[in-house]
């Protein structure tokens, strides 16, 4: 009978032993498994965060690039504007320089004409 216990209790040890290794295995293979989800995970994220890291890289270059093209219209337009500006105040300059130079010719053709009237009231007055 004892052996009989001895047998029985053997048996039931050895079969825990066999279910509890079964259950270990199919717990670590679930475990790398998920092991291995989340690796696929994270490498996606960071894929994923690189692409829009370029993206929003390229989108700043861009718009560096509008706003540097943005600027020099602005100062092309600023340049032309000053040219049309020296050119008007130098037209404006020539032009009251000629009325000057005119309204000198004027007073002086009428100043000799004085003096020429005057020499011939003389001429004629002796």
């Amino acid at each position: 009978m004892k052996k009989v216990v001895l047998s029985i209790v053997m048996v039931l040890a050895l079969t825990l032993s066999f279910t509890s290794c079964r259950e270990t295995k199919e717990k670590t293979e679930d475990t790398v498994e998920n092991a291995e989800k989340a690796a696929d995970d994270a490498a996606n994220t960071v894929e994923d965060t690189a692409e829009k890291a370029k993206d929003a890289a390229e989108e700043t270059a861009d718009d560096l690039k509008e706003a540097g093209e943005e600027m020099a219209k602005d100062a092309k337009d600023a340049v032309d504007g000053a040219v049309e500006d020296a050119k008007e105040a130098g037209k404006d300059a020539i032009d009251k320089a000629k009325k000057a130079g005119e309204d000198a010719v004027d007073k002086a053709k009428e100043k000799g004409s004085k003096e020429l009237d005057k020499a011939a009231d003389k001429i004629k007055g002796n």
